[in-house]
């Protein structure tokens, strides 16, 4: 039975679960308890703190887990990046107040900064002994009260920043997003391939739709042509043998224009579905 670690609060916490459970786990968040147990598929869930995760998976205590990038960089944990999420997509952006003279980020090395990631702000200015004005969070109000000249906070709209009459500066220093990391020694251990080809298959399934129509025969070569599948579309003949009909994986993106395009063509009974899951 193999520990996986979740977000227990947060942005990247609701995402997590849901991902899992559409991979076919039973990761349950009790209010009353801090792990659960999916016997059936051999997983012990630990809902912690998306800054602990890195560490617990980095010392070997937990084999892999779901948090930020960010925090893994924060922490410098050893646990290693198997797979990146499409969620939880964030920004650590340099923030300085709208009147400021200050434009860009290294007016400020050597300025007081306030941040929660003091790790990722010293490594991007590459000053390992840098002294910052540490906080737990609120680092936007740091400047009106007379602690810092400048905040690294994380960003997702900037909308919490402008009310606090600051503007972004520069470009981001760190991007980050939600990833599956796991120790070193446990990425390839049964379990833990299991759980990434699990979540591999459910990305690559919101990649693709299945489309399925029916075709006159004269027109087969054109929209098989139009609907190339991954390897070929499935064809099979119907009752009426001047008719087709025709079954390929699309991508989600191009999923609706393509539709446009087999009505154009002429085929009939054009449909769309989701894919639960996939494996190529």
């Amino acid at each position: 039975m193999i520990k996986v670690a979740v977000p227990n609060k947060g942005v990247l916490s609701e995402p997590a679960i849901d991902l899992l459970k559409a991979c076919g786990y039973k990761a349950s968040k009790s209010a009353k308890s801090l792990s659960s147990i999916d016997p059936a598929n051999g997983v012990e869930f630990y809902f912690l703190r998306p800054n602990d995760i890195p560490m617990y998976v980095g010392n070997g205590t937990i084999d892999a887990g779901i948090t930020g990038i960010d925090f893994c960089a924060e922490s410098q944990s050893p646990a290693v990046k198997v797979l990146d999420l499409p969620f939880g997509a964030s920004k650590h952006c340099m923030a300085v107040p709208e009147q400021s003279k200050y434009q860009k980020h290294d007016d400020l090395k050597n300025s007081r900064i306030a941040t929660s990631f003091p790790g990722i702000v010293r490594n991007y200015f590459k000053k390992p002994n840098m002294e910052l004005v540490i906080l737990e969070g609120a680092v936007e109000i740091s400047i009106g009260l007379g602690v810092a000249d400048a905040v690294v906070d994380v960003v997702e709209t900037g909308t919490t920043l402008k009310q606090a009459g600051l503007r972004i500066l520069g470009e981001p220093l760190f991007l980050s997003n939600a990833a599956l990391f796991a120790h070193p020694n446990r990425q390839s251990s049964q379990g833990v391939c299991t759980l990434i080809r699990r979540i591999e298959g459910k990305l690559l399934a919101l990649s693709y739709k299945m489309v399925e129509y029916d075709v006159p025969a004269n027109l087969l070569e054109k929209a098989c042509a139009t609907t190339p599948g991954l390897e070929s579309p499935t064809v099979a003949p119907l009752q009426n043998k001047s008719w087709y009909s025709v079954k390929a994986m699309v991508k989600s993106e191009e999923a609706n224009s393509i539709m446009d395009k087999l009505q154009d063509l002429g085929c009939k009974g054009i449909l769309l579905f989701n894919i639960e899951s996939a494996r190529i």
